[in-house]
């Protein structure tokens, strides 16, 4: 791990040496493996890895490894939106059922009506797949199938059922017009990309971002190859939440008592809305040139910075991100989470620095106490990363 360049001579070491101490730090408080990468309008900076890949045979996390991005996977879904909207073959004010097979909306509450703007920035009103009981028993629980492989719709039954239906009366049900995050919106706008553009989603995702970035790493899971890299062991906290909402499947042995082994799963149930692959660097590299405008055209990019509330403090959301209001500047990005992996994307808003910090351990349905602490969220870390980067600036 280290400076990927001769400029590490001209580096002050106190930066990179608190980075590799925070990495290690997170693995002695029980995360099993984490890599992370630094990137400046130069490019790929500094990579630090620690912890395992293997957990039983002690195989170290590497630069090379693969983990899923969760989430994250909505930020590429956004730039083609956007990019389609650019091409005129999308209409901001249209609604998707103007898109889409009545089939694939009906029966989902506010689906129909939904723009390409409310799917972007959470806004659609519709329930999201994720929360659905049953789901999570069958997406990440004690019901896995382990070897199935999701169909692009499947997720969508589970908002369709009666139950699901009655559930949209609630208090608490999304309203249209306010902010609520939800996978649907992602799934839908998989649909509408593959009915504009006649293609598979994953196939606009390589031949508009993937190839000429030359990102060699990235893939779908599920839905592409995967590519000659590695990937590290899954796994996933069992706090005592996890046990009651989700359930531990008999497929998934514990790797010591809080953590169980999902390496037989795949994350062909998140489909568009999370489940993609990538190494530290290629994930930086995407991000960089997306914060460069190398992927969207300027007006695009004043639509991904059109911030509304999210209703938590010092969050907003815009068409396909998020911003972080923190201790020493805001932070720019999207973070991810699935079954065997955490994930965390951004860039400051001010100054040159974009991080990614991907972790081979799940936290979904773990409750709001983490059982180790994700430190790509953290302001600590946030800082460490910023001032190296800063020092690499000045000293190159």
């Amino acid at each position: 791990m280290g400076l990927d360049n001769g400029a590490s001579a001209t580096i002050h070491k106190v930066e990179e040496a608190n980075l590799i101490a925070a990495l290690e730090e997170a693995v002695q408080a029980g995360l099993p493996g984490i890599s992370c990468t630094i990137a400046t309008k130069k490019g790929v900076i500094w990579q630090g890895c620690a912890g395992d890949a293997d957990i039983d045979t002690g195989s170290p996390i590497e630069e090379r490894h693969l983990f899923g991005i969760g989430s994250i996977t909505k930020v590429f879904m956004s730039v083609i939106a956007l990019q389609l909207v650019e091409e005129n073959r999308l209409d901001l004010g249209r609604n998707i059922g103007s898109y889409l097979d009545s089939a694939v909306t009906d029966g989902i509450a506010n689906a129909a009506s939904a723009t390409i703007p409310s799917l972007l920035n959470h806004t659609s009103g519709i329930a999201s797949w994720e929360d659905d009981p049953v789901w999570i028993r069958e997406g990440r629980g004690r019901d896995v199938d382990p070897a199935r492989i999701w169909g692009k719709t499947d997720a969508l039954e589970y908002i369709r059922s009666k139950a699901a239906q009655e559930e949209q009366s609630i208090a608490d049900a999304p309203v249209p017009g306010k902010h609520s995050y939800s996978n649907t919106n992602f799934t839908f706008l998989g649909h509408v990309i593959e009915a504009v553009t006649g293609n598979p989603a994953e196939t606009e995702i390589r031949s508009r971002i993937i190839k000429p970035l030359s990102l060699e790493s990235i893939y779908l899971e599920g839905f592409e190859k995967s590519t000659a890299c590695l990937v590290p062991h899954r796994y996933h906290f069992v706090s005592p939440e996890f046990r009651e909402t989700a359930g531990v499947s008999p497929q998934f042995p514990f790797a010591k008592p809080d953590l169980i082994d999902a390496s037989k799963s795949n994350l062909s149930v998140e489909w568009v809305a999370g489940g993609m692959l990538s190494s530290s660097a290629d994930l930086a590299k995407f991000f960089l040139a997306l914060r460069d405008g190398r992927l969207l055209t300027p007006s695009s990019m004043k639509l991904m910075a059109t911030w509304i509330p999210t209703g938590r403090q010092g969050s907003e959301v815009s068409h396909g991100l998020f911003r972080t209001d923190r201790k020493n500047g805001a932070t720019i990005g999207h973070d991810g989470g699935v079954l065997g992996f955490t994930a965390f994307a951004w860039w400051a808003e001010e100054g040159d620095c974009v991080v990614t910090v991907l972790c081979n351990v799940g936290v979904m349905h773990c409750g709001k106490e983490l059982p180790a602490p994700i430190i790509g969220r953290g302001d600590t870390f946030v800082d460490l990363a910023k001032a190296l980067a800063n020092r690499y600036n000045l000293a190159s």
